[in-house]
């Protein structure tokens, strides 16, 4: 049997004029998500703002947990979930974010994807995600199915509500700090 190991979800609420918008539709506590592979979010993943200060500048980025965007709001609420996963599933989601992470210049934040949740209707670009998207993408590329949806149709409350991620921490983004596996 192939070792199991895992990769973590992280749902976020930085409070922004944008995040209040979306959230006015989802109703959902959390509305972006991002991809980690390891406890500490030392290596995170997601598509958003590229420049803090500029909500409208919106891609492929590499986020920290202690600087950038998250650095500008220190009262950022979050969710931590872990799901497991193969090692072969480790390695397909680790090449398809090479991927990205090769070409990330042309990749676009894709806002009318956004809107188009609210109707129920996917608008996809093969360059262009928005983070819960983005983060399914990684997923079922890999052969990691969770819903029988679409990943433009996938919003961050989706991963709330699946039965196959564990929570491992909620509270202030800033304030977390990660448990060694040893310990739990």
């Amino acid at each position: 049997m192939a070792a199991e190991q895992s990769v973590f979800i992280l749902l976020t609420n930085t409070g922004t004029l944008f995040t209040k918008v979306i959230q006015t539709y989802t109703k959902a506590p959390y509305n972006h998500a991002s991809i980690s592979f390891d406890r500490e979010l030392s290596e995170l993943y997601s598509f958003g703002r590229k420049h803090p200060s500029n909500p409208l500048n919106g891609g492929f980025v590499k986020e920290d947990i202690k600087t950038g965007t998250y650095s500008k709001y220190p009262n950022t609420t979050c969710v931590i979930y872990e799901l497991r996963v193969t090692e072969r599933e480790v390695e397909k989601m680790q090449r398809v974010l090479q991927l990205f992470i090769r070409k990330h210049q042309k990749y676009l934040y894709n806002i009318l994807g956004v809107i188009s949740i609210t109707l129920k209707e996917p608008v996809e670009f093969s360059n262009s995600y928005f983070c819960s998207q983005f983060v399914a993408e990684i997923l079922q590329r890999s052969g990691i199915k969770i819903w029988n949806k679409l990943p433009a149709l996938v919003t961050p409350d989706d991963f709330r509500q699946s039965e196959r991620l564990q929570l491992i921490y909620e509270g202030k983004l800033s304030e977390y700090e990660a448990t060694p596996k040893e310990n739990l």
